[in-house]
């Protein structure tokens, strides 16, 4: 999405809903993508994976880069994958 300056609050207003549609579209689609993983993971140990920690360096590395906080970006991935990991081991677990 491109930032742009807006001339009134109801405009400002309007992109922000834009773009928690789009975030919650994404989020969908980041979950669609876990639920296939789970096909390939078959025990617990299998769903905290290593890769947790190299997905919040990257996202905080991306987040300074464009000038957010990267405590909060941190928390949001934390919590995000915590709930994903929560959800795949209910698949895996009987």
């Amino acid at each position: 999405m491109k930032r742009e300056k807006v001339e009134s609050l109801e405009d400002a207003r309007n992109q922000i809903d834009a773009i928690d549609d789009a975030l919650i579209e994404l989020i969908a689609t980041r979950q669609f993508n876990v639920d296939q993983v789970i096909r390939f993971k078959r025990k617990s140990e299998d769903v905290k994976s290593p890769r947790i920690e190299e997905v919040i360096e990257k996202v905080c590395a991306q987040a300074s880069e464009q000038g957010l906080d990267r405590d909060l970006i941190e928390n949001i991935y934390r919590e995000m994958i915590q709930h994903f990991i929560r959800r795949e081991l209910k698949e895996i677990r009987p």
